[in-house]
């Protein structure tokens, strides 16, 4: 079975967020594999060896970065990796960037395609869904459970709902999405290190992918970015507790106007 994951490179959570002329600013940031992603690999590669054949090809999109992202991935034990990398990819959306891999894919063999179910940069979790109708493909999202079928024809999965799972079974090709609890993702190996130093990843440009410049325009445009407020001090009451909680009821009334 051939497996495609989708990854983004994204800064590391632990990362502090700097805005500034009102957009973000990512001079100094660390950089990492998407979690989401991570569990999108691992499922993967779990796939490959339950099955004892196949590949894993890993896709992703952005500056010469990104190939950072990619050697994880090799080093976590997949197969081949392609960086989409083009100056006429900078500032694409969630959907022109659906719409870049989607042309990647025609180029790529494929029985299963898998994403995170979001990025933890942007937070909007429709780069997979939107592969998925561009490539004519079913999709699942939020899977946190997934079985192949012995043929590789089908699968059934559990995705994660308000208020517990459901179960849905479809055929293959298909694309899902990954989500925490799917499984918990392995460490790159030293052989694994060692091995990607002999890999080549590939690289296509737009020209490649015959993806014309008027076909990347954004749908959406970041006008602006701030950081929240800054935390009033809070008020520390004093007294006797009878004292302090007439005192409380009264702040809340009068001045929260929650009371």
């Amino acid at each position: 079975m051939n497996i495609v994951v989708c990854i983004k490179q994204v800064p590391d959570t632990a990362s502090v967020i700097k805005v500034k002329d009102g957009q973000i600013d990512y001079e100094g940031l660390t950089w990492v594999v998407n979690p989401y992603d991570e569990y999108a690999l691992e499922e993967a590669l779990r796939i490959k060896e339950k099955q004892g054949s196949g590949k894993v090809t890993l896709l992703s999109l952005g500056p010469e970065r990104v190939k950072e992202a990619l050697k994880t991935g090799l080093a976590m034990g997949a197969d081949e990796a392609v960086h989409l990398k083009d100056p006429a990819f900078e500032g694409l959306d969630s959907f022109t960037t659906a719409k870049v891999l989607a042309a990647a894919l025609k180029k790529t063999p494929f029985d299963l395609i898998w994403c995170g179910w979001k990025g933890v940069d942007a937070d909007q979790g429709v780069v997979g869904i939107s592969l998925a109708e561009l490539l004519d493909l079913p999709h699942v999202s939020f899977v946190t459970k997934v079985e192949i079928a012995p043929d590789g024809k089908s699968a059934t999965l559990e995705k994660e709902i308000e208020g517990g799972h459901e179960v849905v079974e479809t055929n293959l090709p298909a694309l899902f999405t990954a989500q925490k609890g799917l499984n918990e993702p392995r460490y790159p190996t030293l052989k694994g290190i060692m091995a990607v130093k002999s890999k080549i990843i590939q690289e296509w440009s737009a020209v490649d992918l015959g993806v014309s410049t008027a076909e990347l325009e954004p749908l959406a445009e970041v006008v602006g970015a701030s950081l929240p407020p800054a935390r009033k001090v809070g008020r520390m009451l004093s007294g006797t507790p009878q004292e302090m909680a007439a005192e409380l009821v009264r702040l809340l009334h009068e001045e929260a106007n929650v009371i």
